[in-house]
């Protein structure tokens, strides 16, 4: 991102275990997203295998339309797999969505029902394109949904202002495939903002990288 341009606020928030898995235990999802009311998002950005992972539950859902008063949806998707952009429209839950593609994604159809931002070339260059949103509608603050991965890049460039863990009261172990911030993170301190103890045993800790 060029020097003195501005860029969001931007907040991990992530259901975990306590080794630090998003997948292989059964997450508070209730719990979760009351907490991620918490940071009233202009946009929730997520990456193409978050999506993917949910294709058959958008299909079989219910799609009452775009929420007028609900956030942007950025979608990171480098290589273009993502094809239910009319299904994320309507569910419910985000006034619009974004497609966040680089160069060499490959050709997508012409009259693909969803806006496109390009950045970046073998990959999404992704502080320039928070740095888009910021200029073009006006985000302010971003919420990150991700396995991991997405997490991971953003932390790796420096991009992410907050870290908001719900840890859930077990061992993924062998189950499993995912963590929270990627696959090969670098060392880093984090600076603790608040722990809270909440019901059934969870615990919401919130960290400045």
């Amino acid at each position: 991102m060029p020097s003195g341009t501005q860029r969001p606020y931007v907040v991990a928030h992530v259901a975990v275990s306590v080794d630090g898995a998003t997948t292989g235990f059964q997450p508070d999802v209730t719990r979760f997203y009351q907490l991620a009311q918490t940071w009233k998002e202009d946009l929730t950005l997520t990456g193409a295998d978050t999506v993917l992972a949910q294709e058959q539950a958008l299909a079989g859902a219910e799609h009452p339309g775009p929420a007028p008063d609900g956030p942007l949806l950025a979608v990171v998707d480098g290589r273009g797999r993502v094809s239910q952009w009319e299904a994320l429209r309507t569910s419910g839950h985000w006034c619009d969505v974004v497609a966040l593609h680089c160069r060499d994604t490959p050709p997508r159809p012409p009259a693909r029902p969803v806006r496109e931002v390009v950045t970046g070339a073998g990959r999404v260059d992704l502080a320039d394109a928070l740095h888009l949103l910021v200029r073009d509608d006006g985000v302010g603050v971003v919420r990150v949904d991700s396995g991991g991965r997405l997490i991971g890049a953003l932390l790796a460039a420096g991009l992410v202002d907050e870290v908001s863990l719900l840890v859930h009261p077990v061992m993924a172990g062998e189950q499993a495939t995912r963590f929270w911030y990627g696959d090969r993170p670098a060392a880093a301190p984090l600076t603790l903002i608040t722990a809270q103890s909440l019901p059934d045993g969870l615990v919401w800790l919130r960290y400045h990288p």
